[in-house]
């Protein structure tokens, strides 16, 4: 069986985690498989959206427990083992953001720990009203340290600290109150809800979209000024591009514009 089942459609890639007897658990062959899709998106320009989900009954339940106790078997108590996956988890999350491409979670069941983590790492996320998110490592005695990294990043400090020092599990309304996702539908409605936001997204200037991701990321780690500037930068650079003149001339002689 797969890892992954990818189907491509009118310029949205939808990439479905297929391990779902182990919850879609991020083992090391579901993380390499992963990082190989991630990879080959960076230059598909055929590929305007993609989509992650979870086949079963979950979405992701972190990474796979069995698995790294096994490590512990050699010699060095699994050290070498233990910091190479997370050094290849972390690099697959950060790769999601260095995509040309928005990347939109579809969510259902529940995200825990790099589950919930890999949630946080997407940027955008449309979830089932019935799902469950946690970073709970330290209900089993291993606190969420790299979930931790994109939570904070994606809601408010002190509420990400309490999930992770409670291992306290949160719904969908609340989730979305915090920021971490966009929207809560009912489940029957999800894949036609994040379909719905792919097929937008996919509606609109590959190039613009593009710098924009870019630039939102980047401007968001700089100072104001420096911020403004670079972004600055990255309009003139917009404007500039042919596609980009060929919209601004559609909108303003109300037509649609030929982007070819």
């Amino acid at each position: 069986m797969p890892h992954l089942i990818r189907t491509d459609d009118n310029g949205i890639a939808h990439i479905e985690l297929n391990e779902p007897a182990r919850l879609n658990a991020l083992s090391d062959g579901m993380i390499a498989a992963l990082q190989a899709q991630l990879d080959a998106l960076k230059t598909d320009r055929a590929t305007r959206v993609v989509i992650i989900s979870g086949a079963g009954k979950a979405f992701c339940a972190g990474h796979d427990l069995r698995e790294m106790q096994g490590a512990r078997q050699a010699d060095d108590g699994g050290a070498a083992a233990f910091g190479d996956l997370f050094d290849r988890c972390a690099a697959m999350m950060q790769s999601l953001h260095a995509l040309p491409q928005p990347v939109i979670a579809q969510v259902h069941g529940i995200a825990t720990a790099a589950g919930c983590q890999l949630v946080a790492s997407c940027d955008l996320v449309i979830a089932a009203d019935t799902t469950k998110f946690g970073v709970n490592g330290v209900n089993i005695g291993l606190f969420c340290s790299t979930p931790m990294v994109a939570l904070t990043r994606s809601i408010v400090k002190k509420a990400a600290f309490e999930m992770l020092a409670t291992g306290r599990f949160i719904d969908a309304a609340e989730a979305q109150a915090l920021g971490l996702i966009n929207r809560a539908v009912p489940e029957a409605d999800l894949a036609t809800a994040t379909r719905d936001m792919a097929r937008t997204i996919a509606a609109k200037l590959p190039v613009a979209v593009k710098t924009g991701k870019l630039a939102f990321y980047e401007q968001a780690q700089m100072s104001t000024a420096d911020a403004y500037a670079y972004t600055g930068a990255r309009m003139v650079e917009n404007m500039l591009d042919a596609q980009t003149n060929e919209g601004i001339a559609a909108f303003l002689e109300k037509r649609k514009p030929d982007w070819g």
